[in-house]
């Protein structure tokens, strides 16, 4: 740091102390972590020289020697190494005219939220965040008790009791303010980190997830079965963020945008109002848990997942339509990052793995959506239409195996083929419900919704390491879960080999064994010096 430096302490809390960069530098002030200490050696070793401060010019050698500086963005922070009395007075003016912990707590909430979070918990809760901070607490303590505030609300709504009810509902909400603050905290004391990553990934579904459950067996002890609309509703939930995440990863680094739909909507967008609306009617998390409190708190839980599934499957039509004609309209190249990552959200087993070249000259590069989804229609269409222990099924399963290797087997480079991940989710997700509707016996619902949120933690797990930039999981970990068509194979055998009293016990099984392999290695990854911070990050200063 340069000894002239004039600025603000925030300019240089973001060069200095933010540890997911390897090189970081604002005028006058230089970091590196360990993995840029060797450019630094080099850098020091030739002695830049020239105008300007030294700390910059170091900052050039640095990046000059392959190792990126990342430099952020100040805003109305100030940050100079004034040369003479006069630019040391103006810096000292201008420092003096901002309010750098002001702008610190506006930077700590992000930029882009939904009309619920913005209006109605971001006011307060940057203030929470900042009292945690000075407490030294931690986002990982703050997530960490969202998460058991969220349990509690499931166990409330487990009562089957109007004071669970509204309990669990008052509840949810401190949940999901105390959600909002610990991202908050993070960017507001640049504490991130790779456990609070995972944690700030994976505790979201955890917590609505359980309380489907606790609104599940709320509902049960007043003699009304919900399960399969709880599970439902996950797997709708489950498949809209599918949706999300391949559409972003097929099109983030895309050459080109020449969309007129994207053109339209980047025009409603300089439109303010249309801005809220639009954030609104998909229910984003901050709408929907609220939509979820207030509802459990005066309803029923039949009432809230009723609520739930029409307003979430409108807000999924609603952007997956604008997102298909996105992509029919856009003339883009789609990388071989891209299509890798298509491929690593599929999920695809055996099949795809022994993929050669002779299939893969045969399958057009357009026919990869089509296959996909002639497959999952031909498999949901069977689960639903055909008896519980249809051996039929079977083959439905065996032919559903094989549309989805054949999907797969060419680079996903096709303007719909981020619609095959989603695909397969709704393919294998829908089979479980239906075969453990059909099944009519107890425990079978409860069952397969276990099977499920075992299944959707890892495909979440799957999309925040490709996110991170680490890559999907290991293909041993894919290949001792089978795969999505193996699992669906395995749970078709299991429903016509079995009797229908042992079909709940298969599926537990099947939960059991899932959940342990892929948290075993979750942790593992999540917990190891090779995971990523993987944050949203607040508006520029």
């Amino acid at each position: 740091m340069d000894s002239g430096f004039v600025g603000h302490a925030h300019a240089l809390r973001l060069a200095l102390t933010d540890p997911r960069f390897d090189a970081c530098a604002v005028t006058g002030a230089l970091a590196v972590q360990p993995g840029a200490r060797a450019a630094l050696d080099k850098a020091a070793e030739s002695a830049p020289e020239g105008a300007g401060p030294y700390a910059d010019r170091l900052a050039a050698a640095v990046e000059t020697a392959g190792t990126t500086v990342q430099r952020p963005e100040l805003g109305t922070l100030v940050a100079a190494v004034p040369a003479t009395t006069a630019e040391r007075d103006a810096a000292a003016v201008a420092v003096a005219a901002v309010d750098d912990e002001a702008v610190r707590l506006r930077t700590a909430v992000k930029s882009r939220d939904g009309f619920f979070t913005t209006f109605f918990i971001s006011p307060y809760s940057r203030y929470i965040a900042r009292w945690c901070a000075r407490r030294g607490l931690t986002p990982n303590q703050v997530t960490t008790a969202s998460l058991i505030t969220a349990l509690i609300a499931a166990g409330c709504a487990a009562t089957g009791e109007r004071w669970g009810y509204v309990a669990a509902g008052v509840l949810l909400l401190v949940s999901f303010v105390l959600d909002c603050t610990d991202g908050q905290l993070a960017r507001y004391s640049l504490q991130y980190s790779t456990m609070g990553a995972w944690l700030d990934a994976t505790f979201d579904r955890a917590k609505e997830y359980s309380f489907y459950a606790g609104l599940a067996l709320g509902a049960a002890r007043n003699g009304d079965d919900v399960w399969a609309l709880a599970l439902g509703s996950m797997i709708l939930m489950t498949c809209r963020h599918v949706v999300d995440f391949a559409f972003n990863e097929a099109n983030h680094d895309a050459t080109a945008n020449t969309s007129p739909t994207a053109a339209l909507s980047d025009k409603l967008d300089s439109v303010g109002w249309t801005v809220w609306v639009r954030r609104m009617i998909i229910l984003p998390i901050g709408e929907r848990w609220a939509m979820i409190a207030v509802l459990t708190a005066v309803t029923t839980p039949r009432t809230v997942f009723y609520a739930l599934l029409i307003g979430c499957a409108f807000g999924a039509l609603y952007t997956t339509a604008g997102r298909v004609l996105r992509s029919l309209t856009r003339k883009a190249t789609r990388t071989d990052r891209a299509a890798q990552a298509l491929a690593d959200l599929a999920d695809s087993g055996v099949l795809a793995w022994m993929r050669s070249s002779a299939p893969a000259k045969r399958r057009p590069d357009k026919a990869a959506v089509g296959l996909a989804l002639a497959g999952s229609v031909l498999m949901v269409g069977g689960a639903v239409t055909r008896d519980f222990s249809d051996p039929w099924l079977i083959g439905t399963a065996v032919a559903y195996a094989f549309f989805a290797g054949a999907a797969v087997s060419r680079p996903l480079k096709g303007p719909l083929d981020w619609l095959i991940p989603p695909l397969f989710r709704f393919a294998e997700y829908v089979t479980i419900l239906a075969l453990a509707a059909k099944s009519d016996v107890p425990g079978a619902l409860p069952a397969a919704f276990g099977l499920v949120a075992a299944v959707a933690y890892h495909h979440y797990d799957t999309v925040y390491r490709i996110r991170g930039g680490s890559g999907a999981p290991p293909r041993w970990l894919v290949r001792a879960i089978g795969g999505h068509e193996g699992r669906v194979l395995l749970t078709v055998v299991l429903a016509t080999v079995l009797a229908r009293d042992a079909f709940p016990v298969a599926l537990t099984a099947m939960a059991v064994f899932v959940a342990l392999v892929v948290l075993v290695e979750s942790i593992r990854f999540w917990v190891s010096s090779g995971a990523p911070a993987v944050h949203d990050e607040g508006e520029p200063a």
